[in-house]
């Protein structure tokens, strides 16, 4: 099963509550309670912090990147025909030079499909890597996009691939960048549930009804809510899920020592065990909505 963690919001809580839900119920299987395999995929790549918290040992790393036309000149006619059927207008002919913008290019293929004299070959650009290894029993895999890159979804597409080999063996975790913008759909796009993180504030129930659309009314998935810092704001949150027929998994109250523990590096289940119990509870709620 494949449960996406997402929030509309950014700094609402996330990667908290999926690298504690990940270490809950790989606790519980530990503790034979449970035979879930658990495998946390950290896909906000442009900010990977999941690892502060796990601390995994990384085991493999590789390059990702994304397919750049390279164009041969002995070749090349420029006849414009790469330009034209570039969607994303990576390519552009002037005179007797083509010019490649290569950070506008999505690795489609069009332009090498298309030259009419077989010019133009692929290359590996690489955009950034992606790390692999173990954080106990849990499987841990997170992307890192190198610095000035515009596109995550490439490194993302390559962190996701864990998951589809890891899929029917347990409980996979996505903890999504924040928003609502093509990253964070690329995420849920495949999940079996979206676990939405939210705040009781204005704000955040502003951008989750952002990221309840795009999950349960265009993704079509199955949809709960986690308010984190409960009792901090007004009763928004809980009238717009009351409303929209949101279950509310579970509240974390604004309590100063998980504000101290969250900020020292240290796993919530770990220093207040209290939620390791709920966040079980929380797993065998969402199983029995998926119905695995």
């Amino acid at each position: 099963m494949i449960v996406t963690v997402a929030s509309g919001k950014g700094g609402t809580g996330k990667t908290t509550v999926a690298v504690n839900l990940a270490l809950a119920v790989a606790g519980a299987a530990k503790a034979g309670q449970g035979n879930d395999r658990v495998t946390l995929l950290d896909c906000d790549v442009e900010e990977p912090n999941a690892h502060l918290f796990l601390k995994p040992l990384l085991e493999r790393r590789r390059e990702v990147g994304v397919l750049t036309p390279v164009i041969d000149e002995t070749r090349c006619t420029h006849c414009r025909r790469c330009a034209e059927v570039c969607a994303f207008h990576a390519l552009a002919v002037l005179g007797n030079q083509v010019l490649i913008f290569a950070e506008l290019c999505h690795g489609c293929g069009s332009c090498t499909l298309n030259c009419p004299e077989g010019a133009i070959r692929e290359e590996l650009r690489t955009t950034g890597v992606v790390e692999e290894g173990r954080a106990g029993a849990i499987n841990f895999v997170h992307g890192i996009l190198n610095v000035g890159e515009a596109m995550a979804l490439p490194v993302i597409r390559e962190v996701k691939k864990n998951a589809t080999e890891a899929n029917g063996e347990g409980l996979v975790i996505l903890d999504a960048p924040p928003g609502t913008s093509c990253p964070v759909v690329e995420c849920l796009r495949g999940a079996d549930y979206a676990l939405m993180v939210t705040e009781p504030t204005p704000f955040g129930l502003h951008d989750l009804k952002l990221a309840v659309e795009v999950a349960r009314d265009q993704l079509g998935l199955p949809v709960g809510v986690v308010v984190n810092r409960d009792g901090a704001g007004d009763d928004g949150v809980d009238d717009y899920c009351r409303k929209e027929g949101l279950p509310i998994l579970l509240r974390i109250p604004l309590d100063r020592r998980i504000a101290e523990v969250c900020s020292d590096g240290v796993l919530l289940v770990s220093a207040l065990p209290e939620y390791g119990s709920q966040l079980v509870a929380l797993y065998q709620r969402i199983r029995e909505k998926v119905g695995r």
